[in-house]
């Protein structure tokens, strides 16, 4: 094979290739169905014509016998008058039209049945195309399932693939930081609005002691630690007049006195301000 034969071979292929690309099956088939329909269109207009010719030829066989008995009646006339050369004359044209007569008979015999084989022709190819257009509803009702099918593997193809999942994980993680960034702007926004130092000391207040609390707390349930006796009440005894004295002499000390004035009160003798019931007792 040369090469000149060789290369319409492949651009014969590569045409024929991109053509069967290109069709369309539905598209395809629609235009069948349409050529179909125009062929029928034109198989009607001949099947007419053919009647029109039919008819005509019948139309023309009744006319020439009616022309044949009209001549007939004519001759009847002559041989009535007496006239026989006439009659023979009339006899004559009568058989020129029986002859033409029977020349359309033939025809329009052979035209009826002619007319009668196209009509079956034209019956068969209306059933025909009925049946193509049932055919193309089965055709394109199985490539939109074919369609479907096709689109829903490659759904399925695309979900096994993991870029799409490593895209939303990506996105969630995107999501997540504006999310900090965000809590993060929040949380600056009150530290810097407001009294600062004053925040910082109610919130010291408020938390301050909290840890060393709870580490008491768990010593004393642990038994390491005494829990905190309670500040026992001054008692006096009966007779220790420099405790009583010391007792009143701070009791007046709160009260604004001057040292003079405690260690004046210290050395008075209280014991007269006791109560009966106690002197008693000692």
């Amino acid at each position: 094979m040369g090469i000149f034969s060789r290369l319409g071979t492949l651009i014969k292929s590569n045409i024929n290739d991109l053509i069967t690309k290109a069709e369309d099956p539905e598209k395809m088939l629609s235009q069948v169905l349409l050529e179909m329909q125009q062929q029928l269109a034109d198989a009607k207009k001949a099947v007419a014509v053919a009647i029109a010719d039919e008819k005509k030829l019948q139309k023309q066989y009744t006319a020439e016998q009616e022309k044949a008995k009209e001549w007939e009646r004519k001759a009847m006339v002559a041989v009535r008058a007496g006239d026989d050369a006439l009659a023979r004359q009339a006899l004559v044209r009568k058989q020129e039209h029986e002859n033409i007569s029977e020349q359309f008979q033939q025809q329009w015999v052979a035209q009826k049945q002619a007319v009668e084989k196209l009509k079956d022709a034209l019956r068969l190819l209306n059933n025909k195309i009925e049946e193509a257009k049932r055919k193309k509803n089965i055709l394109i009702a199985r490539k939109k399932r074919a369609e479907a099918q096709q689109q829903i593997a490659n759904t399925m193809q695309g979900l096994g693939d993991t870029s799409a999942f490593e895209t939303f994980d990506r996105m969630s993680e995107r999501i997540a930081l504006m999310e900090a960034e965000a809590e993060a702007g929040a949380e600056l926004a009150g530290e810097l609005s407001g009294d600062t130092l004053e925040s910082k000391f109610m919130a010291l207040e408020a938390g301050g002691g909290s840890e060393d609390d709870a580490l008491s707390e768990l010593k004393a349930k642990m038994g390491l630690l005494e829990a905190p006796k309670a500040a026992a009440a001054p008692q006096l005894k009966a007779g220790d007049g420099k405790e009583e004295t010391a007792g009143v002499s701070e009791t007046l000390s709160a009260s604004g006195l001057t040292a003079e004035d405690l260690k004046e009160l210290q050395d008075l003798d209280l014991s007269e301000f006791e109560p009966k019931d106690a002197k008693a007792a000692k």
